[in-house]
């Protein structure tokens, strides 16, 4: 990303309020993401709750709507990183880490509770994608959150890691997939 130089701040300043106001126009409707930020930033009703919402519907959106056709195991795949995706660009909107990590949580529960039959295929993209982003939450959150947060994910990571220990797939991994989330003392 560009840093604005010294002679644009300069230019910037010179510009009179309407000349701003339709400059950072025009850069919100190019980039929807800028246009979330400012939204998020700027306006007093939208909170983060409601870009955790927006989120969580958006990545409920991949696993049901995008998800279908005979390549069952490809579209998951695809429907797992867009996800992934999301949750990165609602933390890019709010600075929120722990907004990314509950999101996280919420894709693997996602493809837990709702595709795990796909974990058995004969293809493994799927069953190594979630696994793969399993080992990751919990590196995530040890580096990202306070210790004092560590203890509230801890039920749910071990429960999701238990479920993921339980397919023969595990097995063949290679990379090592955590059994347990540890929190050091």
């Amino acid at each position: 990303m560009p840093v604005p130089s010294a002679d644009f701040k300069k230019a910037l300043k010179r510009l009179s309020e309407t000349e701003k106001e339709a400059l950072l126009l025009r850069a919100v409707r190019r980039d929807a993401e800028l246009y979330e930020t400012f939204r998020f930033e700027l306006l007093a009703d939208v909170t983060l709750g409601q870009v955790q919402e927006e989120s969580a519907d958006r990545i409920h959106e991949l696993f049901n709507v995008a998800v279908t056709g005979r390549l069952l195991n490809r579209s998951l795949v695809k429907a797992l990183r867009a996800s992934v995706q999301e949750a990165a660009r609602a933390r890019r909107i709010t600075k929120n880490k722990q907004l990314e990590i509950d999101l996280l949580v919420y894709i693997l529960r996602q493809c837990i509770d709702n595709y795990s039959g796909q974990f058995d295929s004969v293809y493994d993209g799927f069953y190594n994608a979630t696994a793969r982003l399993a080992a990751r939450v919990p590196a995530f959150v040890l580096k990202s959150l306070h210790e004092d947060l560590w203890v509230e994910y801890q039920s749910e990571l071990d429960e999701i890691l238990r479920e993921l220990h339980g397919r023969k797939k595990s097995h063949n991994l290679k990379f090592e997939l955590p059994r347990k989330f540890e929190i050091p003392e």
